[in-house]
């Protein structure tokens, strides 16, 4: 990531988002911002502070998309939550620093996959070793009677010897795979916690993890014997050395560094949250008190989770919102100054449409020509039928609600519903997607607004 610049990064985000330019700048430049950062004398890193992002635009533009694509390409803890799911302090709901334990979680769940992949070589090794004792259990001192004299340095040597090499010989064979077949019978750890329900209060999420931790003190882990095949025996053994290798307190200490300087929450649906003007009762109230809530964990504060406190100082906010009834400046004065920065994305044309259908790694097209590639079935699609379904999903959109790239999806599985369907029975045949066949099997829909309301 430290190597790729502003430009880089828009170039990646295009492989995958058709357009919007202005917020992909603006993001690539928020994401160069932290590598610059850290480059910068460290009594002046810890002053600059990232510049939060508010994206606005229709739904299915590529808000969400633009963030979570930003995020996969940083390797950065990232966390998606809608403002609508958090309630004012004293509402029944969740609380606004569940979101920051939540993406401590995350990063720690992030850690702890790199560090299994970085030990799997040991773990693989000792699991493999504990199999092959299983498989060859250490034999007993032999049994001298009373007159008989104690064997021989040399006779010793001799039995170490072929003990050593049928260890090397099954060995080969278990790596070999051949002795998947066989059963074996292992110790494994299950815990013995007692199934409990805990019910608290909205928003009191860190008393169930602390209530459910001191319980699993009270009631340690038991073993338990079973028999199961040998490649499902390595596997479990695996698992359970990578456990015993594993430096949790290294891990908590890496995820809460990767999250405090790394993190990304995407907080979408803020338009939900913003006051209507000049309007001081009924919901509005309470929305004004989720906004305030939200106000010292963008400003930086420190939340206190199961894993230590951790400071939202760095942490990436990009906020999202259609603000189609509302607007940024319905927001209170205090949240507007902590997303200094606005992105405007547009609406899509029909040209974005065809774009979004061909262009992208994950093309509709592709998809389900690779999916329908799993039953022998070979699908085409002409430039003319392409264009037609872009047609029609720009003339839904503006009939019905806007749902921007998501209307292709309910296009493109009304329009291959019957070949979906009878793909099983049609193998090894080939299909070519015409204008003719989207409007036979489009237009009726289209023309009708009840019909097109409910299934496009």
């Amino acid at each position: 990531m430290d190597t790729l610049t502003p430009r880089q990064i828009v170039a990646e985000l295009d492989k995958y988002i058709i357009g919007q330019n202005t917020a992909k700048r603006m993001v690539a430049i928020a994401l160069r911002n932290r590598w610059r950062r850290r480059q910068v004398p460290e009594d002046l890193r810890d002053e600059i502070a990232p510049k939060n992002i508010i994206m606005m635009g229709p739904t299915g533009v590529g808000k969400t998309e633009i963030a979570r694509r930003l995020a996969k390409l940083a390797e950065s803890p990232f966390l998606k939550v809608e403002a609508s799911k958090f309630t004012e302090v004293g509402y029944v709901g969740r609380d606004v620093e569940s979101m920051i334990r939540d993406l401590m979680e995350i990063g720690i769940s992030m850690v702890k996959e790199e560090q299994y992949e970085a030990l799997r070589p040991k773990a693989e090794e000792l699991a493999e070793e504990r199999i092959l004792d299983i498989l060859l259990p250490v034999r007993q001192p032999r049994k001298f009677r009373r007159n008989q004299i104690t064997p021989s340095s040399k006779e010793n040597d001799d039995e170490v010897d072929v003990a050593q090499r049928t260890r090397e010989k099954f060995r080969r064979l278990l790596r070999n795979g051949k002795l998947d077949d066989r059963e074996v019978e292992i110790e494994t750890q299950v815990s013995s916690l007692p199934v409990v329900e805990i019910f608290s209060p909205g928003g009191m999420e860190e008393m169930d993890i602390n209530i459910k931790d001191m319980m699993s003190s009270f009631f340690p882990g038991k073993t338990k014997r079973r028999r199961v095949k040998v490649p499902d025996a390595l596997r479990t053994l695996v698992q359970e050395e990578s456990n015993r290798l594993l430096d949790n307190e290294k891990v908590v200490k890496t995820a809460k560094g990767r999250v405090e300087q790394t993190g990304i929450v995407f907080v979408d649906e803020l338009d939900k949250i913003a006051s209507s003007h000049g309007s001081s009762h009924g919901p509005d109230i309470s929305r004004e008190g989720v906004q305030r809530d939200l106000l010292p964990i963008i400003e930086g504060s420190n939340v206190n989770t199961k894993h230590g406190v951790v400071k939202t100082d760095h942490i990436l906010f990009i906020a999202a919102g259609a603000f189609h009834v509302s607007k940024p400046s319905d927001l209170i004065p205090e949240i507007q100054g902590r997303f200094p920065l606005r992105a405007e994305l547009s609406a899509l044309t029909r040209n974005d449409f065809v774009r979004i259908l061909t262009e992208p790694k994950n093309a509709l097209v592709k998809q389900y020509q690779e999916l329908l590639k799993t039953e022998d079935l070979t699908l085409e699609f002409t430039n003319e039928a392409i264009e037609e379904m872009a047609i029609l999903a720009e003339e839904v959109n503006e009939r019905a609600e806007n749902i921007g790239a998501r209307r292709l999806h309910t296009i493109m599985e009304k329009l291959l519903e019957e070949i979906s369907f009878n793909a099983p029975e049609m193998g090894g045949v080939a299909i070519t997607v015409s204008p003719e066949m989207v409007r036979e099997r489009l237009s009726e829909i289209v023309k009708s607004d009840d019909l097109s309301r409910y299934i496009l």
